[in-house]
């Protein structure tokens, strides 16, 4: 009851946004207080997606660890041992490197930006409600579209800000040589991909991939401090589900986007290496340009709730040979293109 009231509109709301006239410079701005009192916002905004990588990569590890899901993983973990060319401690490493840089620059630009202020958001309102918006718009509207739904737009164009830096980004990686041997090669030495490794990069390539790629994105479009904890947390998140080398059934992440663990693992192994260069949400480019994986579909529908024995039968069915078991840096064979 006490959320349903703090989200729900104040009472004198219809009264406010009424009243003939409202007068900006009579406003009285305050500090906006922090979310959690003594962390500031955009302190927290740094702190949030480096907790949720470790706990959630965490969770991945433990179902590694003691084999709580089988069923659900993408490669046995004898592949996971023989085909990767990085050890867990370079991995979780050059990941503590990389938050540092990000934590030091966040920190740096933190310090630049001027703290949040509050006290405007009624004569906004007001102002939506008597200059810009028909008169049959409900007062309630008028509030939830202020205070969640811009929230909403800025965040679905910041996603795709990423979604296109991180894409074009990522395809120049690999179609540059040059690039691909100094940078992005590390990240694939994790043939099989697990959830530590989902930040395992080049430290190069990890601030301009991922800390500037987000930086961008939350310039362009004026995020606030909590809408930032917001994005850069569920953006983490998300990229560690994609590494995470498993399907699990209920796993939202990859039941509501198709860019998921199933649509990554192609791009990790050697024969889809050249194709799903799109990250961390949406497929879009990758349909756009042509870089999809032929049979990512098939992949995907013979993968769920299945063992790991009929995905080596369909990648087998699909090569028109077997899959070897004792292959190294091969992996599965690729699917032979059908004719």
């Amino acid at each position: 009851m006490d959320t349903l009231a703090y989200l729900s509109p104040p009472k004198n709301l219809s009264s406010i946004l009424s009243q003939p006239s409202f007068f900006p410079e009579n406003l009285q701005l305050t500090t906006k207080p922090d979310l959690i009192p003594g962390i500031p916002d955009g302190v927290l905004a740094l702190i949030a997606p480096i907790v949720a990588y470790w706990v959630y990569a965490t969770f991945f590890h433990i179902i590694d660890v003691y084999e709580l899901a089988e069923q659900y993983r993408i490669h046995p973990s004898e592949e996971e041992t023989s085909r990767n060319r990085a050890t867990l401690h370079e991995v979780i490493y050059d990941v503590i490197f990389q938050h540092v840089v990000q934590t030091v620059v966040g920190y740096a630009v933190y310090k630049l930006d001027p703290p949040p202020k509050t006290g405007h958001e009624f004569y906004q309102m007001w102002n939506l409600k008597n200059n810009y918006l028909p008169s049959f718009i409900p007062d309630a509207a008028v509030y939830y579209g202020y205070m969640y739904g811009f929230s909403f737009i800025k965040l679905a164009i910041a996603i795709t800000i990423i979604d296109t830096w991180q894409y074009w980004l990522h395809r120049l990686m690999h179609s540059n040589k040059a690039l691909y041997r100094r940078f992005h090669s590390r990240h694939h030495r994790l043939y099989v991909p697990y959830a530590y490794g989902a930040l395992y990069n080049d430290p190069v390539e990890g601030f301009l991939l991922d800390t500037t790629g987000t930086g961008i994105a939350g310039f362009v479009t004026g995020l606030s401090p909590r809408e930032c904890i917001l994005l850069y947390t569920f953006a983490t998140l998300k990229t560690v589900d994609d590494h995470c080398g498993y399907r699990l059934p209920f796993d939202l992440f990859q039941i509501i986007f198709p860019n998921n663990s199933i649509y990554h693992d192609i791009h990790h192994q050697n024969w889809g290496i050249k194709n799903n260069f799109s990250q961390p949400f949406f497929t879009i480019w990758d349909k756009c340009f042509g870089t999809q994986y032929k049979f990512v579909n098939e992949y995907k529908q013979l993968q769920e709730h299945i063992t790991l024995t009929k995905y080596k039968e369909f990648l087998a069915k699909k090569s028109g040979g077997r899959f070897d078991k004792n292959s190294d840096d091969e992996g599965t064979p690729e699917p032979k293109k059908e004719q």
